[in-house]
Formats: structure tokens, C-alpha cells, sequence
């Protein structure tokens, strides 16, 4: 567990920055004047002041190409449901295109039509009021599309969307209370990737395309609300955290379908998880929206150094041996072993054995000797190599942290699109910068 910066309701992180000021962002729905906080490491955090104090609820990095910025979304306000930051610190409001309770946020699109797509929890639609908690952009190449999932309605608790704008609705594989849903997988067989916080033993639902899915086997029956793809090259794996459970809220899973538990840092409420950091010191990082002082958690790799090399051949048995030879380089040893918990230190490689030093010369012998060791067919003491090596293993731990608000300059043009199965999508085009609001404007 790491120190938050605050003991606000942090619900959402991301992670994104111009390049060399990449940084955690994360938001929070309670407090006042401190509602967001970055952290370039997931540790160390630092409150940031937002473009107004109200529940905001998801953020995200995007955007074109040299306007990339965070944006976050709110379940409150009077249009000024959305705001955006270059930096994470210093954040603008915008107007949102409707006064309902944007739930969620992300960045995608085809190419040359990307756009950042907010859902909605409540609003009217053509038919049934749904609620949509998650939003996310992926599929196989070619296939690309947002996909969004929903806590309740009856078989149609996902819809897709090529665009952010034409909505279709699918069928999901239950009727569970579907919260979060991420896109990955190892190469060659990424999917979708749903959890629930309802439903026996079926709280987590794959699809290949967003549009055909399957119920899979939760570790446990918690209140899944989050999940994320990543993890060290080679080492990749979906990661879900949950409002409940004892010591258990975090499970994993290296391909969507079979999953295990690991032991949260705490029994908080994790309400939201992400991927990130700076090249070498990346880190799967969690937020919660309870806890006294630590609000945060953290989980990285961490690699073992090699071992010595094997030991050298014996000199030779009669008259002046040569020297030894070197010792040579051990094989690889076998991977240590993840720890029990997220905290715990994983096993250590096996070692390989340390190089020899050379065996002595044997003692002159007479002629005689020398002239039947001549006719004899030599024997020599073949070096030995000792094997092992050892190789990176994972190491879990867990960290609180402390946050940070920015204010940001430029407007932005949004457009809401009702959704044919009831819920509303906002879309948002970057376009050039405006002044801020004032304080009156920003309900401050």
C-alpha cells in the first residue's frame, strides 16, 4: 500500500503526460479544491486543484497527434461536467454537452477519426434507460471498435460502436452488473475483457470482437470494478480489483479465461487500476475510496542478478600439467517463482556454480614413465560447467500515494450522441484553446 495524497474518493487513474512528463493522474468525487492528484512513480503523490469541486468520476490521456491532454467526466455540475489538463496539473473546465452523470471516459477511434467517447449512468434513449459504467476502444485489426457494458437491462447489457457515434446493441453473456471492460491478451489471442460485480461464480464475460461473448470463472464472487491488461514484457496478464472481499480482492489472469486470486494491500474498495510508469519502474496502480491513508496500491517487477560461471579442468596427471582452464559461464537458471501475495517476494532462480580456478600440474615422472604415458591413450579431466544462472521473477508490492489538480487552457468541442439502447455517449474533438471559465462559471 502506498500513502494517497489525500483520503478522498479516488475512482479513476491514468496514466499519460507530454513526453518526459508522463505521470499518474487520478480523480476523486468527494473533497474540495483537492480532487485530483499525479504521481510520477504511483508512490509519491501531490494534490492538484481541479476546474471545479464535483464527483468527478473517470480520466483519461488522449487526443490528435501534438494535442494529446487528460480529460476527466462528472456525475455532477452545471455544464461543466468535463474537464481538460496538458499536464495533469493545471486543469480547464469545458462544457459538457449534457448535464447527466458521465460515468466513463476513453480515447480511440479509426484512424484519422479518433475521438474521446464519455457514457452515461442515467438519460433518456429510444427505448430503456441504461446504465453505463465502462467504455473502451480495441478489437483485431480491422475490426477496431469501442465497446461499452452496462449494470443492468436485460440481454443487451453491452453495445459497440465504430465510431463513437452509431450505436449498436449486443448480447451479453448474463445479466450481471457489468462495471469495467478493458481490451488485451497475449499476441494472437487479445480480447475483450468485462467484470461484474454480480452473478455465481460467472462474473467475468470474454469476447474476440466485442460482439460474441462467453462467461468465464471468477476467482471469487467480489464486487469486481475494475480491470486492466499489462505487466513486464513476457509477463503480461489481465488485472481486476474489487470493493470486496478479506485479503482478496485482487485476481489475475493471464488470458482472460482462467483467473487467480492474489492478496490485495488492503481491504479498501479498489475502485480503479491501470498499467504505467517510466521505462524500467513500471507498475500496475490502484485507487480506492476508502482507507485512512492509504488509498493506493502498487505491484512491480522486480529481476535477480546472474549466476558464476562453472568450475575449471583438473591440470594433467603425470609430468607438468597445463594450467587449468577457465571457469566457464553457468547456464541460465530456472525462473524464480511469483510470491504467494501481491507484497510478497517471489523465489530466487536457481544459481549457477561458481567458476574454478585451474587444478595444479602433477609431479615430473621419469622417462620410462613419460615414454609409456606416451603410448597410452591420453586421458583428460573434462572442465565441468555448472549450471545455473537466474533470471528476472516478479515481486509484488503494494503502495499508498499522494495527489495533485491542474488547470488547462483551450476549448473544446463536444457533441452527445443518444444511444439506441437508451444510454448517452458524448464525443469530444480537441480543437484550439480557450480562456478558462471564472470561478462563478465553475460553481467554485
Amino acid at each position: 500500500a502506498q500513502a494517497s495524497a489525500a483520503d478522498q474518493g479516488w475512482v479513476s487513474v491514468a496514466w499519460g503526460g507530454p513526453a518526459g512528463q508522463e505521470k499518474f493522474v487520478a480523480v476523486s468525487y468527494t473533497g474540495t479544491g483537492n480532487l485530483v492528484m499525479t504521481s510520477p512513480d504511483g508512490i509519491t503523490w501531490t494534490t492538484r486543484t481541479p476546474a471545479a469541486s464535483i464527483q468527478w468520476y473517470s480520466v483519461v490521456w488522449g487526443g490528435s497527434a501534438g494535442q494529446e491532454q487528460f480529460v476527466a467526466v462528472a456525475r455532477n455540475g452545471d455544464r461543466n461536467r468535463v474537464m481538460t489538463s496538458p499536464d495533469g496539473i493545471t486543469w480547464t473546465s469545458r462544457t459538457s454537452a449534457e448535464d447527466y452523470e458521465w460515468y466513463a471516459v476513453t480515447w480511440g477511434g479509426p484512424t484519422g477519426q479518433q475521438k474521446f467517447v464519455a457514457v452515461s449512468t442515467n438519460g433518456s434513449g429510444n427505448r430503456v434507460m441504461t446504465c453505463w459504467r465502462s467504455v473502451t476502444w480495441g478489437g483485431p485489426a480491422g475490426q477496431e471498435k469501442f465497446v461499452a457494458v452496462s449494470q443492468n437491462g436485460t440481454g443487451n447489457r453491452v453495445m459497440t460502436s465504430p465510431d463513437g457515434i452509431t450505436w449498436t446493441a449486443r448480447s451479453s453473456a448474463a445479466d450481471n452488473s457489468w462495471l469495467s471492460v478493458t481490451w488485451g491478451g497475449p499476441a494472437g489471442s487479445e480480447k475483450f475483457v468485462a467484470v461484474a460485480e454480480s452473478g455465481t461464480g460467472n462474473r467475468v464475460m470474454t469476447s474476440p470482437d466485442g460482439i460474441t461473448w462467453s462467461t468465464q470463472a471468477s476467482a471469487a464472487n467480489n464486487n469486481w470494478d475494475a480491470v486492466t491488461w499489462g505487466g513486464p514484457t513476457g509477463q503480461e496478464q489481465f488485472l481486476a480489483t474489487a470493493r470486496s472481499g478479506a485479503g482478496n480482492r485482487v485476481m489475475t489472469s493471464p488470458d482472460g479465461v482462467t483467473w487467480t486470486i492474489q492478496t490485495s494491500a488492503a481491504d479498501n474498495d479498489w475502485r480503479s487500476v491501470i498499467w504505467g510508469g517510466q521505462s524500467g519502474q513500471e507498475k500496475f496502480v490502484a485507487v480506492s475510496d476508502n482507507g485512512v491513508g492509504n488509498r493506493v496500491m502498487t505491484s512491480a517487477a522486480t529481476a535477480v542478478a546472474a549466476g558464476n560461471g562453472g568450475a575449471g579442468g583438473n591440470g594433467g596427471s603425470v609430468g607438468n600439467g597445463g594450467n587449468g582452464g577457465a571457469g566457464g559461464a553457468g547456464a541460465a537458471g530456472a525462473n524464480g517463482t511469483n510470491g504467494t501475495n501481491p507484497g510478497d517476494a517471489g523465489t530466487d532462480g536457481t544459481v549457477g556454480g561458481a567458476g574454478g580456478a585451474g587444478g595444479a600440474g602433477g609431479a615430473g615422472g621419469s622417462m620410462a614413465a613419460m615414454v609409456a604415458w606416451a603410448a597410452m591413450a591420453a586421458s583428460v579431466a573434462r572442465p565441468r560447467t555448472a549450471s545455473r544462472a537466474y533470471a528476472p521473477t516478479a515481486a509484488l508490492a503494494a503502495t499508498a500515494a499522494t495527489p495533485v489538480r491542474p488547470a488547462m487552457a483551450g476549448p473544446v468541442r463536444r457533441v452527445m450522441q443518444r444511444l439506441p439502447t437508451a444510454a448517452l455517449v458524448a464525443t469530444a474533438a480537441i480543437p484550439a484553446p480557450r480562456a478558462a471559465a471564472g470561478p462563478a462559471a465553475l460553481g467554485l
